[in-house]
C-alpha cells in the first residue's frame, strides 16, 4: 500500500513565482542555462544547474557548484523569494496545454515504497546520471524537482481534488511557452485524512518520469538513514517530492524517430525488405502520423508511407509488443542495422512535441529516413512496470512537464 504524505512546503512568493518557476534542469545544456538566468535572476535554474554562476572553467559537477545552489536557495529563503508554508498539506498542480487540462496531487511519497516495490519502474538509470542530483540533494538539504509518477484512478482522491480547485488559488500564472499552471492548497484535515487513506488502499504507483531523480532521492534518504541509525521513519528524508497524477489525467505524446542512412541498401532494395514484416502504403507529401496501435509513419526521399505492422510479427508480450519495440526488432536492427539504439549515432529521437515539420526538418539537413510513432500508451507503461520489465530507450514524451520551483521539500 502505498504511504504518500502531506508535507510543509517551500514555495515562491506569489509575486514573483511566474520568474522562479523553471523547466527541469535536465532540458538544457550548459549554454542554454547559462542564457536563461543571465535573463532572469529569479529562475529556479539558478539554484538546479549551479554552474551557471561560474565561468566555462569550472566544471558542472565540481563541489563548489553544490556549495553555490545551497547559497542561492538559502538567500533566496532568507530574503523572502521563498517563503515556508507552516503546516504539512498537499497540494494541487494543475498544467494547461493547447486547452488540454492536467491536474496532479503534490505530495511526498515513500523511499521504502521505492525499495519495496509499490513504486514501480519501467527504466534503468545511469550513475553518473544519479550522483549529480545525489550531490545537489545532499548538499542544499533539499528536493527542488518533483519526480512525475502516476496511479489509477481513485474516486476519493478525485473527489477532493475536485472540491479544492473549486477554491480560490495560491498560484495562477501563464508561462513563457504559454502554458497555465495553477495551483491551490488542500489544507482542510478531513481532506487529508481521506487522500492520505486512499493512497493507502493502492497497490501500485508508477514513475512516469522521472527515473534518475526518484534513484537520487531515494539513496540520499539512504545516506543518511546511515548517518543517523535511530531514525525512525518519520524524518522527512525517508520521502521525497513527486507530483502524483491519476491515469485519467495523462497524456503521453509520441517519441519519434530519424535515422541517418539506408544502412548500404538502395531505396528498392530497402521497400522489398520492409515489405516482408509490414504492408506499406505511399501516401503522399502530406506529413503522417499514426492513428492506431501496430501504425508507423515513414518519410523517405520527400514522400511520407503508411507502415501497418503485418499479423506474424505481433507478439503478446508488455515490452515487445510496444510499437517502439516492433519497430526497433523488425526495422531498425535487421535492416538499418541499429543494434543499440542507447548509443547509435546512426540513430536521433525527437519528442512529440516538436511535431512532423521536425522530422522533415531533419531528413533535409543530417538524417536519410524518419518514422512518426504512435503513442505508448499509460496501460501499456503500467503494465511493463507491472511485470517488472524495461521499456525501451525513448518509449514516452509527456508534456506539459513539471515546472521545478514552485515546491520545495526540505529534508531537515
Amino acid at each position: 500500500m502505498a504511504n504518500v504524505k502531506p508535507f510543509i512546503c517551500v514555495r515562491p512568493n506569489e509575486k514573483v513565482v511566474d520568474k522562479v518557476a523553471a523547466l527541469p534542469y535536465d532540458v538544457y545544456n550548459r549554454k542554454e542555462a547559462s542564457d536563461v538566468v543571465a535573463n532572469n535572476k529569479l529562475s529556479f535554474l539558478n539554484i538546479d544547474r549551479a554552474e551557471t554562476q561560474f565561468d566555462d572553467s569550472v566544471d558542472t559537477y565540481a563541489p563548489e557548484v553544490y556549495s553555490k545552489a545551497k547559497e542561492l536557495l538559502d538567500g533566496m529563503m532568507e530574503e523572502g523569494t521563498f517563503i515556508t508554508d507552516s503546516d504539512k498539506c498537499y497540494y494541487i498542480y494543475e498544467l494547461t496545454m493547447d486547452g488540454r487540462v492536467q491536474t496532479g496531487l503534490v505530495a511526498c511519497s515513500s523511499i521504502d515504497d521505492y525499495q519495496n516495490n509499490v513504486i514501480k519502474k519501467h527504466e534503468n538509470t545511469r550513475a553518473d546520471k544519479e550522483q549529480d542530483r545525489i550531490n545537489h540533494v545532499d548538499t542544499c538539504d533539499a528536493q527542488t524537482g518533483p519526480i512525475f509518477l502516476a496511479y489509477r484512478a481513485n474516486d476519493v482522491i478525485r473527489g477532493v481534488v475536485n472540491k479544492t480547485k473549486n477554491e480560490k488559488t495560491i498560484y495562477d500564472f501563464i508561462s513563457d511557452d504559454g502554458i497555465n499552471h495553477r495551483v491551490w492548497k488542500i489544507e482542510d484535515s478531513s481532506d487529508i485524512t481521506d487522500v492520505e487513506n486512499a493512497f493507502g488502499n493502492i497497490n501500485s504507483i508508477y514513475i512516469a518520469d522521472g527515473h534518475h531523480r526518484a534513484a537520487s532521492a531515494v539513496k540520499v534518504g539512504l545516506k543518511r538513514r546511515e548517518e543517523n541509525p535511530n531514525y525512525d521513519g518519520t524524518e522527512e528524508f525517508n520521502y521525497f517530492l513527486s507530483v502524483l497524477f491519476s491515469d485519467e489525467e495523462l497524456m503521453i505524446m509520441p517519441y519519434n524517430r530519424v535515422v541517418k542512412d539506408l544502412n548500404g541498401h538502395s531505396k528498392e532494395e530497402y521497400i522489398k525488405l520492409v515489405s516482408n514484416c509490414f504492408d506499406i502504403t505511399n501516401v503522399g507529401k502530406t506529413p503522417y502520423s499514426p492513428n492506431a496501435k501496430g501504425t508507423i509513419g515513414m518519410y523517405l526521399d520527400e514522400e511520407w508511407y503508411e507502415l501497418v505492422a503485418k499479423e506474424e510479427i505481433k507478439v503478446d508480450d508488455p515490452v515487445e509488443s510496444l510499437d517502439v519495440a516492433i519497430l526497433q526488432n523488425n526495422l531498425l536492427t535487421p535492416i538499418l542495422g541499429i543494434k543499440d539504439p542507447r548509443v547509435d549515432k546512426r540513430i536521433d529521437f525527437i519528442g512529440g512535441i516538436r511535431g512532423l515539420s521536425e522530422l522533415e526538418k531533419r531528413c533535409h539537413e543530417d538524417m536519410s529516413i524518419a518514422f512518426s510513432m504512435y503513442p505508448t500508451s499509460i496501460q501499456e507503461l503500467f503494465n511493463v512496470s507491472d511485470a517488472g520489465m524495461l521499456m525501451p530507450p525513448k518509449s514516452t514524451w509527456f508534456e506539459p512537464k513539471l515546472r521545478s520551483g514552485l515546491f520545495i521539500h526540505k529534508l531537515s
